[in-house]
């Protein structure tokens, strides 16, 4: 049996674990508040885009930004991944990245991740990616330009991304990203104008300002599936520092009875040499 100061200590740095846990705990659950308001924000900004762009795009033709210049598209699917950049987070980006491999095909598609945990679990598998990207640390003023200009070179793009379902529950889904461009834009009341060059002036062109409209709403689309990912992140984590919390308190429990007994142990042991020793005065 431990003595009492090795029982005493560890329970101490228990206890100081469950403090810990229960800081990242509260951090993760500040977190996901802030990304909820986040969303809410950008979709406001997206819905006055894309009334603009069912204005002046009456074929309703998504061409990624691509009515200018269709020039050296690359004839493959790309696939962009959405993992978390740190730790805490459970085993849901493992779970992501399976998923993914199941449609992969290396001579059908490209792959660019986003998040350092997407990058070490595919060079750990031997799967190759065309760039990584540094999960943004900030939830807001997302920049994803560098990954919209990688976007327009493929034929298409399928994002794997992680989805907020409940506070306990986190899910993976994939989505192409046009079509998460148009589902946001189903929400969105048309402007009752149509917007063309019989009765406006476009410089430099009437195509030239769709494509921008269409890199710009891309750029949204992204940021948000990006925030998606980032609160099924902060739920996962909430959920692994809630567990954590309180397995380290049942230890601190646990150990908090061990020290009682481990010290009763001693005042019974002390007890009984006071005996024998009494026992063996009377004898002599």
């Amino acid at each position: 049996m431990k003595r009492p100061q090795e029982i005493l200590k560890e329970k101490e740095g228990m206890q100081s674990l469950s403090e810990l846990t229960s800081i990242f705990e509260g951090i993760a659950s500040m977190k996901i508040a802030q990304v909820k308001n986040q969303v809410l924000q950008s979709q406001n900004f997206f819905d006055r885009l894309w009334q603009m762009y069912s204005q002046i795009n009456v074929n309703n033709i998504f061409s990624f930004g691509r009515h200018v210049d269709q020039e050296g598209i690359i004839d493959k699917e790309l696939f962009i991944v959405i993992t978390a950049e740190g730790g805490f987070s459970g085993d849901i980006d493992q779970k992501l990245i399976r998923w993914m491999l199941q449609s992969y095909d290396k001579s059908k598609n490209d792959i660019i991740v986003i998040g350092h945990h997407g990058a070490v679990q595919l060079a750990q598998q031997g799967v190759s990616f065309q760039k990584y990207f540094k999960l943004p640390v900030k939830d807001q003023n997302i920049n994803v330009t560098p990954i919209i200009k990688e976007v327009q070179n493929y034929r298409s793009t399928m994002v794997f991304y992680q989805t907020y379902v409940s506070l306990m529950v986190q899910d993976v889904k994939k989505i192409s990203l046009s079509k998460a461009v148009e589902e946001q834009g189903k929400e969105v009341k048309k402007g009752d104008e149509i917007i063309n060059e019989a009765t406006y002036i476009f410089e430099p062109s009437s195509f030239a300002v769709v494509d921008h409209l269409e890199r710009s709403m891309m750029n949204i689309a992204l940021s948000q599936v990006i925030l998606e990912s980032k609160l099924a992140q902060y739920a996962s984590r909430f959920q692994a520092m809630s567990a954590a919390h309180r397995r380290a308190n049942d230890t601190v429990d646990e150990l908090k009875l061990s020290y009682s007994r481990a010290k009763r142990a001693i005042k019974d042991e002390r007890l009984k040499e006071i005996i024998n020793g009494l026992r063996k005065a009377v004898h002599a």
